[in-house]
């Protein structure tokens, strides 16, 4: 993940949420590339943020909605898993080029929002590289 588009994201996600939101976008192994806590964001936002977006970048999983799929069918697969990840709603990878180069966790909204607004951050950053 490129610092440039890292930040596009951030500066994406922060512009048009609704609420305050905390931000956090990964490398492929789920370290820091850029992040972002708005004003009056609730403290554990910013925890749960990296947690998405370190789950997405680490599981085979493109999104935490994907991987709490899959795990919610197999209860000893899903007590295998890194502790750190997480299936709340909100991570998802970034792809470029059809490799995988990250991830962007977003918290602080409902689960359905925080995704929505990863999601569209990564699309609006795509030519971003």
């Amino acid at each position: 993940m490129q610092l440039a588009r890292a930040q596009a994201i951030v500066g994406h996600v922060v512009t048009n949420a609704p609420g305050p939101v905390s931000v956090f976008v990964a490398d492929t192994h789920g370290e820091l590339v850029a992040a972002a806590t708005m004003d009056d964001a609730a403290p554990d936002t910013r925890l749960n943020a990296r947690r998405k977006a370190y789950t997405a970048a680490r599981s085979d999983a493109t999104s935490t909605r994907e991987l709490a799929e899959k795990a919610r069918a197999d209860p000893v697969e899903r007590a295998s898993f890194d502790p750190f990840f997480t299936f709340f709603l909100g991570g998802v990878a970034v792809f470029e080029d059809g490799r995988r180069v990250g991830a962007v966790g977003v918290s602080g909204l409902p689960g359905e929002l925080d995704e929505q607004l990863a999601l569209a951050a990564i699309e609006h950053t795509t030519a971003v590289r």
